[in-house]
C-alpha cells in the first residue's frame, strides 16, 4: 500500500486517539486499576444500609427472586403473631332513663317499652402473642367491660379469648386463648431509643387487617400530662408512624423486628402523631395480670412538676412558698395518709436524687418509681430552703379513684 506522508500522518493520529480512548475506558473497567480500587475501599467503609445495591427497592436479583428490605423482613417475622381482637359489650342506653318519666309512660302505655334498656357496642383492636400457649397483650380500652373477645390470627384461625386482667392505669390488658404452638413476637428494649430511629407499626386500623405503617421515633419520655391523658401512669414513646383506631394494642417494632412498644390510639385529634407504651412497662404489667389478675403500682402520694424560672415564680405565688431553685422537680402537693406524708416530704421540696440517681425532670422520677416494687424503700434526696435533706420512703399501692 503506497501512502503519502499526509495520509500516513492522519492514520497515526487516529491510532493514537483510539489507544487513548481505550486506556481511558480501562481505568474504570479494570479491577486492578488504582482509581477503581480506591472506589471499592470507600464503598467498603460505608455502613451497609447506605450502600445502594442493584437489587434494592424490590428489584429482581440475579436468582430471579424479589429482594426484600428490612421493613418487609421485620413484618414477615412478626406479622403472624399480630392478631385482630373483636370485643362486644353491653352498654346501658341513656335514652332508656327517659322512659322512667311518668308523662311518657302515660302517653305510650305503662307496659310498652319503646327504648331498650341496653345496646350492644362492638369494637375492633389489635394485640400480639407473647407465648406459644396463647398469652396475648393488648390495650385495656380495647377489651374493657367485657369478659370474652374474639381473636383472629393472620392465618384466619379464630379463637374465643378470655380477658384475664385489665389495668386502666397503664392501659394494658392480658388475654388468653386456648391453643398451642402459636407464633410469637420477640421483645426488644425501649431503654436506649433515640429520636430518628426506625419505627414500624402493625395492626388493624379502621378494620383493615394486617396494615403496616412506617416512621421514626419522634421522641421518648412523653409524660401522660403532655400526651393529654393525665389519668395514666406511662412515659410514652412518640412516633410519626400512622396509628389509628384499630391499631390500639398492636406492636411497635424496631428495625430488627423486635417489639419496643404497644401502640395506643389515645388522641383522636392527633395528626401525624402516634404514641406507644414502652414494652418494659407493658410486659411488666401483663406479667402481673397473668399471674394474679391485677397490677400493683408503687405510690408515693405527691403531685410534682418540672421547675423553670416562670414555674418557680408561679408556684411561689400560688402556694406561699420560697423555692430558691428554678431547675429540678418540685413537689406541689403531698396527699394525706400517703407514704410521702408519713416520710415527712413537704410542698416546695425539690427532688434532687432517688436512690442516689440524679433526676432533673418529673418523667425521670415517675420512671424510677414505676420500676420499683410495692413496699420497696426509696431513698429520696431533696432541697428544702436551700439545704439538702434525705428521706426514706416506703412506697405504697396506687389505687385509681
Amino acid at each position: 500500500m503506497n501512502l503519502s506522508w499526509k495520509q500516513l500522518l492522519v492514520y497515526l493520529v487516529l491510532v493514537v486517539i483510539g489507544s487513548g480512548a481505550g486506556l481511558v475506558g480501562s481505568r474504570y473497567l479494570l479491577p486492578d486499576n488504582r482509581e477503581f480500587q480506591e472506589l471499592k475501599n470507600v464503598t467498603a467503609a460505608l455502613p451497609p444500609e447506605s450502600v445502594i445495591s442493584p437489587t434494592a427497592n424490590g428489584a429482581i436479583n440475579s436468582s430471579g427472586e424479589d429482594n426484600i428490605n428490612f421493613i418487609a423482613m421485620a413484618v414477615e417475622k412478626v406479622g403472624p403473631a399480630v392478631v385482630r381482637i373483636n370485643a362486644t359489650r353491653k352498654v346501658s342506653n341513656q335514652l332508656a332513663d327517659a322512659w322512667k318519666n311518668p308523662v311518657l309512660r302515660r302517653f305510650f302505655g305503662e307496659n310498652e317499652q319503646i327504648v331498650p334498656p341496653e345496646r350492644i357496642e362492638q369494637g375492633t383492636g389489635s394485640g400480639f402473642i407473647l407465648s406459644e400457649k396463647g398469652e396475648l397483650l393488648t390495650n385495656a380500652h380495647v377489651v374493657a367491660d367485657t369478659d370474652t373477645v374474639l381473636v383472629t390470627l393472620k392465618d384466619g384461625r379464630t379463637f374465643e379469648g378470655k380477658v384475664v386482667g385489665v389495668d386502666t392505669v397503664t392501659d394494658v390488658a392480658a388475654v388468653k386463648i386456648y391453643a398451642n404452638n402459636l407464633p410469637t413476637v420477640k421483645l426488644g428494649s425501649s431503654q436506649n431509643l433515640i429520636p430518628g430511629q426506625w419505627a414500624i407499626a402493625i395492626g388493624n386500623p379502621l378494620g383493615l387487617d394486617n396494615t403496616v405503617t412506617i416512621g421514626i421515633i419522634s421522641a421518648t419520655g412523653r409524660t401522660s400530662a403532655q400526651v393529654g391523658v393525665p389519668d395514666k401512669r406511662v412515659s410514652f414513646i412518640q412516633t410519626d408512624a400512622a396509628i389509628n383506631p384499630g391499631n390500639s394494642g398492636g406492636p411497635l417494632l424496631n428495625a430488627q423486628g423486635q417489639v419496643i412498644g404497644v401502640n395506643t390510639a389515645i388522641r383522636t385529634d392527633a395528626q401525624g402523631l402516634g404514641f406507644a407504651i414502652p414494652i418494659e412497662t407493658a410486659a411488666r404489667v401483663a406479667n402481673q395480670l397473668f399471674t394474679k389478675g391485677r397490677a400493683d403500682h408503687p405510690f408515693l402520694g405527691i403531685e410534682m412538676t418540672d421547675l423553670s424560672p416562670l414555674q418557680q415564680q408561679q408556684i411561689n405565688q400560688d402556694n406561699n412558698l420560697n423555692i430558691p431553685l428554678d431547675v429540678g422537680v418540685v413537689i406541689k402537693r403531698v396527699l394525706a395518709n400517703s407514704p410521702a406524708k408519713e416520710a415527712g416530704l413537704l410542698p416546695g421540696d425539690v427532688i434532687q436524687k432517688i436512690n442516689d440517681k440524679s433526676v432533673k425532670i418529673a418523667a425521670q422520677v415517675q420512671k424510677i418509681v414505676e420500676s420499683s416494687q410495692v413496699g420497696e424503700v426509696l431513698k429520696i434526696e431533696v432541697s428544702r430552703n436551700g439545704k439538702t435533706q434525705t428521706f426514706l420512703l416506703k412506697s405504697g399501692v396506687y389505687l385509681k379513684k
